[in-house]
């Protein structure tokens, strides 16, 4: 049983809560770990198709447990070979959120460091206006990892990614808004309904047809040869004509009553 992660079936969505309220949620490799596998676990079931993921107590993420990351860390690095530093579990990490079913962060309250990190990959970021926003690594002598570097430009631009990476400053979650570093911000008590509503909405639409848009989303994010952008979604779009769920949304459409969409297959 994971113990420092909670998962609660809501509808069509799985809600993940990071549990360790006394460490303000603080992550260390055995958090890391569990909220992998409940996302691997959720690309997996049928039930679930989409995922939030919030905190519990009054923070989302306070950053790096120092204490267990640092020790795991070096316990890793001993165990390697000469000049290694290990599994590279950051490629891990943003690639199962890339290639996941839809996930969103819910942010209800301080999200510093990793907390911020490890949600850029996501399709969504809501924050409560009671969230705090910091990305901090350069207050401990470090850089951004898990691709922040890019995610970060992505969403809030050369300027405003890069004071709010070289200051360390913690920002107010309308000042996150604003920048683009979130999507929406919600009142604190509405937070969570709000992200499993608006994952319910994409849910309920068709498996495949989600997937492959997203993973279309996430391969022309950055490509600069439209040839290839249009050669890509053609592709796609054939696929698509040859679904039931194409076929079944035509006929509802037709008939003027909701979809019975298939159920969904395993994401590998």
């Amino acid at each position: 049983m994971p113990d420092t992660i909670l998962t609660e079936q809501r509808g069509d969505v799985l809600l993940i809560t990071l549990n360790r309220p006394e460490k303000l949620n603080a992550w260390n490799t055995r958090m890391g770990r569990e909220l992998s596998q409940a996302i691997r676990g959720a690309n997996e079931s049928a039930a679930v198709g989409a995922i939030v993921v919030t905190g519990a107590g009054r923070a989302f993420c306070a950053g790096a447990d120092i204490g267990d990351t640092f020790a795991d860390r070096e316990a890793t690095a001993a165990a390697s070979e000469p000049g290694t530093t290990g599994p590279n579990v950051a490629f891990d990490w943003v690639d199962l959120c890339l290639r996941s079913k839809p996930i969103i962060a819910a942010v209800n309250g301080i999200c510093i460091g990793v907390g911020v990190t490890q949600i850029l990959c996501f399709d969504g970021i809501l924050a409560s206006d009671r969230a705090r926003f910091g990305i901090g690594f350069i207050k401990v002598g470090l850089v951004p990892e898990l691709a922040a570097t890019r995610f970060l430009t992505q969403r809030m631009g050369p300027g405003r990614s890069r004071l709010f990476a070289l200051t360390g400053d913690l920002w107010s979650a309308d000042e996150a808004l604003t920048a683009g570093l979130v999507d929406r911000v919600a009142v604190h008590e509405d937070l969570v309904q709000e992200a499993v509503e608006l994952a319910g909405r994409i849910a309920a639409n068709p498996a495949p047809q989600l997937q492959w848009t997203k993973q279309l989303l996430v391969e022309n994010a950055l490509e600069t040869n439209l040839r290839i952008v249009q050669d890509r979604e053609m592709e796609v779009i054939a696929r698509c004509f040859a679904t039931p769920e194409h076929a079944e949304a035509i006929q509802a459409f037709m008939e003027k009553r909701p979809p019975q969409f298939p159920p969904r297959a395993a994401i590998p």
